[in-house]
């Protein structure tokens, strides 16, 4: 395990982590808002024996700094490119969470030669009308009342049928509330409306938790009609099926990775 400190040329440090054998094919994975890059933990353990795994908190959440004023999310595919260069990775598999959908697909926009395989989970490519208002909403609560009032509010919803004393749910919620008010306040304005849609020539994977309300629909609706792309429902999951049900979709990830990104492919 090698951790990383990326600085950018606006001052701002992102904190990264590498598992794995060098010279394997590598996978980044991009989480989502109001986590940090140990939600995915259990995809780590499944993939380091075989892959180069970068992971990395996006700005202003876990230990990455947090810029000042609102962002979008051409500034957060430029972080993800620069990670990827500081790891020393040219080319891999993006396995994007949420919010990370929207930061890959920003990368990819600019640089498509970088990206083999595309993961998109309980993600999309553009935002539904009328969530600049939820957005809103979530972020005057957070500057008001606190990260602890949001993890209060969302750790449920994200996990669904998840008793609010398991220690998966506390594990969430303890990662939602040690987030950033900064961090998440400048997230709030990038995803309350954002159109990334662009042309994706890699293969692509749809995954979405089962119970997590429209999501299913909608990630099948905007990655599943994309030229050879397949997707997966992960039963019983919510909006985080990685953590909330990591055997099953670890068994579909790594089934399309098998046959999209193999150990044996050369990396360049």
């Amino acid at each position: 395990m090698t951790t990383l400190s990326v600085p950018l040329p606006d001052g701002i440090t992102l904190h990264a982590r590498v598992d794995g054998p060098e010279g394997a094919p590598s996978v980044v994975f991009v989480n989502s808002v109001l986590t940090d890059l140990s939600v995915w933990d259990a995809q780590t353990d499944a993939l380091a024996d075989r892959y180069r795994v970068l992971r990395y908190d996006q700005r202003g959440h876990g230990a990455s700094n947090a810029s000042e004023g609102p962002m979008d999310f051409a500034r957060y595919g430029a972080d993800l490119l620069a990670v990827m260069d500081a790891a020393g990775v040219d080319r891999c598999a993006v396995v994007c969470l949420s919010m990370g959908c929207p930061t890959a697909l920003a990368a990819l926009a600019v640089a498509p030669d970088r990206f083999a395989a595309f993961v998109a989970v309980d993600g999309v490519m553009r935002s539904a009308p009328g969530r600049a208002a939820f957005w809103s909403e979530r972020r005057e609560t957070a500057l008001r009342d606190g990260m602890e009032a949001i993890a209060a509010a969302t750790a449920p919803r994200w996990l669904p049928g998840e008793p609010e004393d398991s220690a998966l749910s506390i594990r969430l919620r303890a990662m939602i509330a040690g987030t950033s008010v900064k961090g998440f306040a400048a997230a709030t304005y990038a995803l309350s409306d954002y159109d990334q849609t662009t042309g994706i020539a890699c293969p692509v994977l749809g995954i979405a938790g089962a119970d997590d309300g429209a999501m299913p629909d909608a990630v099948a609706k905007q990655f599943g009609g994309l030229a050879g792309a397949r997707t997966a429902i992960i039963p019983g999951a919510g909006h985080l099926p990685n953590f909330q049900s990591p055997k099953a979709f670890n068994d579909a990830l790594l089934a399309f990775l098998d046959q999209n990104f193999p150990t044996t492919k050369e990396q360049t």
